[in-house]
């Protein structure tokens, strides 16, 4: 979410209010939201957020955040050398979120990433040498059932988890008798597809531990909108991987840029934009609970929301076919 860096409030306001008259119901931010996470903007997302809810009935609106995993961000405590997922971070991270938020409770509570070591964003492989000590997984459950019972929080998830992860805490939970994890934030699109369906998608699936998947970065951080492929665009000084040199960058590595071409190339020839190609492929997939779309202006935030509501759906088999097409010379160009 970029509400507070690349966006004022009132541009997020209106973008909230359009979305919400559209229909949408679920905001998902994140303490550390906007990014990229710096110590002088950080919690403003949820601020403005929270200022807009002010004005909507409470039941009406889905709200998920995230509490941060294992980070040496410490402005995000008051008082840490490094920012953990036990029942003091959680606790901190709670009680300013709502207040930031304007609410009393959390409908969805996710842990952002695992306070374990796990390969992250665009990362290829374990590597057994970043091994750590971490928080039990029963005591994180622990310390969400209290929030659980003190009705700050209803539900829980987690985020940029593998399979070992999930299968931790739906264990924990049963063995224990705490709160079951109802959901998992993976990123997940055209560019990065193996990860959840090679392995979680078992896992997740209804007849197992029936957890569902909330896709995010299902326009691989607007690269597969396509804007990313005409250097000379009047605005791309203001696209998000332009502005922050560096952040997301696999999403432009040589290979995901020839896979964007490809699946730019694909749209045009079905007739579909490549965001109605790209969004549309994530929503019809069967283990998608939602997609999470994002926006820096209301042309993007209606394109994006068009591709739910006025799109072709389900996308055409040809389409699909033409997509493992694209698919199998490519895999996840975006996986370093």
């Amino acid at each position: 979410m970029t509400f507070g860096e690349q966006n004022t409030e009132k541009e997020a306001h209106d973008m909230l209010s359009y979305s919400f008259d559209q229909g949408i119901n679920m905001l998902d931010t994140a303490e550390i939201y906007p990014i990229p996470p710096k110590k002088e903007t950080q919690g403003r997302s949820d601020l403005y957020i929270g200022r807009w809810m002010q004005s909507k009935p409470r039941d009406q609106v889905i709200l998920a955040t995230k509490v941060s995993g294992y980070s040496d961000r410490t402005f995000l405590r008051d008082n840490a050398e490094i920012v953990r997922v036990d029942a003091a971070n959680i606790k901190e991270s709670v009680e300013k979120s709502l207040s930031r938020l304007s609410t009393d409770y959390i409908d969805l509570l996710q842990i952002h990433w695992p306070d374990r070591y796990v390969a992250l964003y665009g990362e290829f492989s374990y590597n057994s040498t970043q091994w750590r000590t971490s928080v039990p997984i029963e005591d994180q459950l622990k310390a969400l059932q209290e929030l659980i019972d003190e009705g700050k929080v209803r539900y829980i998830g987690i985020a940029n988890e593998t399979s070992y992860g999930v299968m931790q805490f739906v264990q924990a939970a049963k063995l224990h008798g705490l709160p079951k994890i109802v959901s998992i934030q993976n990123g997940y699109s055209l560019l990065v597809r193996c990860s959840f369906e090679v392995d979680l998608v078992e896992v997740c699936h209804p007849n197992n531990c029936n957890i569902g998947l909330l896709a995010y970065s299902p326009l691989a951080s607007g690269v597969l909108s396509g804007k990313y492929l005409d250097a000379n665009s009047g605005n791309a000084d203001r696209f998000r991987l332009n502005l922050f040199p560096g952040y997301m960058q696999r999403y432009k590595a040589p290979l995901a840029k020839e896979a964007t071409t490809e699946y730019v190339k694909l749209a045009k020839k079905h007739g579909l934009t490549p965001v109605q190609l790209a969004l549309g492929f994530v929503r019809d997939r069967p283990f998608t609970t939602s997609t999470i779309i994002g926006a820096t202006s209301m042309d993007q935030l209606k394109e994006n929301i068009g591709a739910f509501i006025g799109a072709p759906r389900p996308l055409p088999a040809q389409v699909l076919d033409d997509i493992e097409t694209i698919f199998k010379r490519y895999r996840d160009p975006a996986v370093l």
